[in-house]
């Protein structure tokens, strides 16, 4: 058995949690990219367009996202691209958490009073400025705090990147307690740094929240 103390498992473990954050902020701002897409196509009622983004809403919030990471990883491998655990977690992360953010946000967006619209259509804006100006900042303080708790969410979902031997906070913890047999003490120190993780921004998004709230 390796001789581990304290600070050698905390030390390996903050190494790892890195690629946590980087991989939650990968998934976030390119599944935030997509969504706004997929959101601007349904607002703007191009053809088609509620159905097909409809069904990939369906298809990747209807599925779990462990069978998403497995054919991220292996079935891109079928067709002959080789990726490697990094691409496929950022991938499969991204779309799924795209298929997400774009329903909350289009939530949000219906919310707003219908008179709202109409007020905006009736000085002449064109959708992106009606958005801008009137809906978004509206809908900012509405998508809030389940955009927070969704990313939230995303954070503790990169653990499941584990599976395919992307080593992020839970993975590395998982070698580290195979190495030490002190299963305990090292999940107790990932639990913390997920908390760690998680727990400013559920707090940033309750003063975010107050603050719109008395701006409003």
């Amino acid at each position: 058995m390796v001789e581990f103390s304290l600070w050698d498992i905390v030390r390996n473990l903050l190494l790892a949690a890195r690629w946590t954050v980087v991989l939650s902020l990968i998934a976030f701002v390119g599944g935030g990219a997509v969504g706004l897409a997929l959101l601007g196509a349904r607002l703007a009622r191009w053809p088609g367009a509620d159905r097909v983004v409809g069904a990939y809403v369906q298809l990747f919030q209807g599925t779990p996202l462990l069978m998403q990471l497995f054919l991220a990883y292996f079935g891109l491998a079928l067709l002959g691209m080789e990726v490697s655990a990094w691409t496929a977690a950022a991938l499969a992360l991204t779309l799924y958490t795209s298929a997400f953010l774009t329903e909350i946000w289009r939530g949000c967006v219906n919310a707003i009073h219908k008179g709202q619209w109409e007020a905006a259509a009736s000085l002449a804006l064109t959708l992106p400025e009606q958005l801008r100006h009137v809906i978004g900042p509206q809908a900012l303080r509405i998508a809030l705090p389940p955009t927070v708790g969704f990313l939230v969410q995303v954070i503790k979902g990169t653990a499941l990147a584990s599976v395919i031997g992307f080593i992020e906070l839970t993975k590395a913890g998982t070698m580290i307690t195979n190495a030490t047999f002190r299963p305990f003490t090292v999940y107790a120190c990932v639990a913390l740094m997920y908390f760690a993780l998680c727990y400013p921004i559920s707090a940033w998004s309750r003063g975010m929240e107050r603050k719109l709230h008395r701006g409003q």
